[in-house]
Protein backbone atom coordinates (compact mmCIF):
# COMPACT_ATOMS: atom_id res chain seq x y z
CA UNK A 1 0.00 0.00 0.00
CA UNK A 2 2.88 2.21 0.63
CA UNK A 3 3.75 1.94 -2.98
CA UNK A 4 0.36 3.16 -3.96
CA UNK A 5 0.52 6.20 -1.72
CA UNK A 6 4.07 7.16 -2.65
CA UNK A 7 3.08 9.18 -5.73
CA UNK A 8 0.58 11.12 -3.67
CA UNK A 9 3.23 12.01 -1.16
CA UNK A 10 5.42 13.38 -3.95
CA UNK A 11 2.65 15.66 -5.16
CA UNK A 12 1.86 16.74 -1.66
CA UNK A 13 5.36 18.11 -1.19
CA UNK A 14 5.31 20.10 -4.44
CA UNK A 15 3.65 23.48 -4.31
CA UNK A 16 1.40 23.61 -7.33
CA UNK A 17 0.84 27.38 -7.19
CA UNK A 18 4.43 28.37 -7.76
CA UNK A 19 5.49 29.19 -11.23
CA UNK A 20 8.44 27.44 -12.77
CA UNK A 21 11.45 29.60 -13.45
CA UNK A 22 11.04 31.48 -16.75
CA UNK A 23 13.50 31.17 -19.58
CA UNK A 24 15.17 34.39 -20.65
CA UNK A 25 13.22 36.35 -23.31
CA UNK A 26 14.25 36.05 -26.91
CA UNK A 27 15.86 39.05 -28.51
CA UNK A 28 14.16 40.96 -31.29
CA UNK A 29 13.77 38.83 -34.44
CA UNK A 30 15.99 40.01 -37.29
CA UNK A 31 14.23 41.09 -40.52
CA UNK A 32 13.66 38.33 -43.08
CA UNK A 33 15.41 38.12 -46.44
CA UNK A 34 12.28 39.37 -48.24
CA UNK A 35 11.94 42.37 -45.95
CA UNK A 36 15.59 43.25 -46.42
CA UNK A 37 15.70 42.87 -50.23
CA UNK A 38 12.14 43.19 -51.56
CA UNK A 39 12.80 46.31 -53.65
CA UNK A 40 15.83 44.81 -55.36
CA UNK A 41 13.99 41.53 -56.01
CA UNK A 42 10.99 43.29 -57.54
CA UNK A 43 13.11 45.55 -59.76
CA UNK A 44 15.31 42.67 -60.95
CA UNK A 45 12.26 40.47 -61.62
CA UNK A 46 10.67 43.20 -63.76
CA UNK A 47 13.95 43.77 -65.62
CA UNK A 48 14.31 40.04 -66.38
CA UNK A 49 10.68 39.86 -67.49
CA UNK A 50 11.15 42.86 -69.78
CA UNK A 51 14.31 41.33 -71.23
CA UNK A 52 12.54 38.02 -71.91
CA UNK A 53 9.63 39.81 -73.60
CA UNK A 54 12.03 41.89 -75.70
CA UNK A 55 14.00 38.80 -76.82
CA UNK A 56 10.80 36.91 -77.66
CA UNK A 57 9.47 39.88 -79.60
CA UNK A 58 12.67 40.04 -81.66
CA UNK A 59 12.76 36.28 -82.26
CA UNK A 60 9.08 35.94 -83.18
CA UNK A 61 8.64 39.00 -85.36
CA UNK A 62 7.82 38.20 -88.98
CA UNK A 63 10.49 38.73 -91.55
CA UNK A 64 9.96 41.75 -93.71
CA UNK A 65 8.44 40.87 -97.01
CA UNK A 66 10.44 41.65 -100.09
CA UNK A 67 8.06 42.78 -102.80
CA UNK A 68 9.52 41.96 -106.16
CA UNK A 69 8.63 43.95 -109.26
CA UNK A 70 6.12 42.25 -111.57
CA UNK A 71 8.72 41.66 -114.29
CA UNK A 72 11.00 39.73 -111.91
CA UNK A 73 8.12 37.59 -110.65
CA UNK A 74 6.99 36.92 -114.23
CA UNK A 75 10.48 36.01 -115.45
CA UNK A 76 11.06 33.63 -112.54
CA UNK A 77 7.71 31.91 -113.04
CA UNK A 78 8.23 31.65 -116.81
CA UNK A 79 11.69 30.19 -116.33
CA UNK A 80 10.20 27.38 -114.23
CA UNK A 81 7.66 26.55 -116.94
CA UNK A 82 10.11 26.76 -119.84
CA UNK A 83 10.99 23.03 -119.91
CA UNK A 84 7.54 21.63 -119.16
CA UNK A 85 5.31 20.16 -121.88
CA UNK A 86 2.58 22.37 -123.30
CA UNK A 87 -0.51 20.80 -121.80
CA UNK A 88 -3.65 22.48 -120.48
CA UNK A 89 -2.21 23.12 -117.02
CA UNK A 90 1.00 24.63 -118.39
CA UNK A 91 -0.88 26.88 -120.83
CA UNK A 92 -3.25 27.96 -118.07
CA UNK A 93 -0.30 28.84 -115.82
CA UNK A 94 1.44 30.75 -118.62
CA UNK A 95 -1.64 32.80 -119.43
CA UNK A 96 -2.14 33.57 -115.70
CA UNK A 97 1.47 34.72 -115.41
CA UNK A 98 1.05 37.06 -118.39
CA UNK A 99 -2.22 38.42 -116.97
CA UNK A 100 -0.69 39.03 -113.51
CA UNK A 101 2.31 40.73 -115.05
CA UNK A 102 0.20 43.04 -117.22
CA UNK A 103 -2.09 43.81 -114.27
CA UNK A 104 0.83 44.70 -112.00
CA UNK A 105 2.97 46.51 -114.55
CA UNK A 106 0.23 48.65 -116.12
CA UNK A 107 -1.99 49.12 -113.02
CA UNK A 108 -4.97 47.29 -114.47
CA UNK A 109 -7.91 46.44 -112.19
CA UNK A 110 -7.16 43.53 -109.86
CA UNK A 111 -10.27 41.54 -110.71
CA UNK A 112 -10.86 38.09 -112.10
CA UNK A 113 -11.70 38.81 -115.74
CA UNK A 114 -12.47 36.50 -118.60
CA UNK A 115 -10.07 36.52 -121.52
CA UNK A 116 -12.41 38.73 -123.55
CA UNK A 117 -12.80 41.21 -120.67
CA UNK A 118 -9.06 41.26 -120.04
CA UNK A 119 -8.33 41.82 -123.75
CA UNK A 120 -10.82 44.67 -123.76
CA UNK A 121 -9.18 46.20 -120.67
CA UNK A 122 -5.67 46.10 -122.16
CA UNK A 123 -6.93 47.48 -125.48
CA UNK A 124 -8.31 50.50 -123.59
CA UNK A 125 -5.04 51.12 -121.73
CA UNK A 126 -3.04 53.79 -123.57
CA UNK A 127 0.26 52.78 -121.91
CA UNK A 128 0.12 49.34 -123.54
CA UNK A 129 -0.64 50.55 -127.03
CA UNK A 130 -2.75 48.84 -129.69
CA UNK A 131 0.00 46.68 -131.27
CA UNK A 132 1.14 45.15 -127.95
CA UNK A 133 -2.47 44.74 -126.79
CA UNK A 134 -3.17 42.82 -130.01
CA UNK A 135 -0.18 40.52 -129.47
CA UNK A 136 -1.18 39.83 -125.85
CA UNK A 137 -4.81 39.22 -126.82
CA UNK A 138 -3.78 36.83 -129.60
CA UNK A 139 -1.50 34.90 -127.22
CA UNK A 140 -4.19 34.60 -124.52
CA UNK A 141 -6.85 33.50 -127.00
CA UNK A 142 -4.53 30.92 -128.54
CA UNK A 143 -3.71 29.57 -125.08
CA UNK A 144 -7.45 29.31 -124.34
CA UNK A 145 -8.10 27.44 -127.58
CA UNK A 146 -5.23 25.01 -126.93
CA UNK A 147 -6.05 24.34 -123.29
CA UNK A 148 -9.76 23.73 -123.92
CA UNK A 149 -9.35 21.84 -127.19
CA UNK A 150 -6.46 19.37 -126.93
CA UNK A 151 -7.01 18.11 -130.46
CA UNK A 152 -6.24 21.59 -131.85
CA UNK A 153 -2.92 21.50 -133.67
CA UNK A 154 0.01 19.25 -133.01
CA UNK A 155 2.66 21.91 -133.60
CA UNK A 156 4.06 23.30 -130.34
CA UNK A 157 2.96 26.80 -129.45
CA UNK A 158 6.26 27.61 -127.70
CA UNK A 159 4.08 29.47 -125.24
CA UNK A 160 6.73 29.98 -122.55
CA UNK A 161 9.15 31.70 -124.92
CA UNK A 162 6.32 33.74 -126.45
CA UNK A 163 5.16 34.80 -122.99
CA UNK A 164 8.71 35.83 -122.12
CA UNK A 165 8.90 37.85 -125.35
CA UNK A 166 5.60 39.56 -124.45
CA UNK A 167 7.00 40.50 -121.03
CA UNK A 168 10.12 41.95 -122.69
CA UNK A 169 8.04 43.94 -125.18
CA UNK A 170 5.86 45.23 -122.35
CA UNK A 171 8.98 46.27 -120.45
CA UNK A 172 10.19 48.23 -123.48
CA UNK A 173 6.78 49.83 -123.80
CA UNK A 174 6.83 50.79 -120.10
CA UNK A 175 10.31 52.30 -120.44
CA UNK A 176 9.18 54.34 -123.47
CA UNK A 177 6.06 55.49 -121.63
CA UNK A 178 8.10 56.57 -118.59
CA UNK A 179 10.60 58.40 -120.80
CA UNK A 180 7.73 60.25 -122.51
CA UNK A 181 6.21 61.20 -119.15
CA UNK A 182 9.57 62.51 -117.92
CA UNK A 183 10.06 64.51 -121.11
CA UNK A 184 6.63 66.12 -120.66
CA UNK A 185 7.43 67.23 -117.12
Amino acid sequence: MFLLLAPLQLFAQVDLNTLPPLAPAYGELPPTFWVQHQTVIIVLSLAVLALVIFILKIMLRPESLVILPPEVVARQALAKLQAEPEDGNNLSSLSQIVRRYMTGAFNLPHQELTTAEFCSAIAETPQIGPELAQLISGFLRECDVRKFSPAYGTTPLKAASRALALVEQAEKRLAESKARNLALK
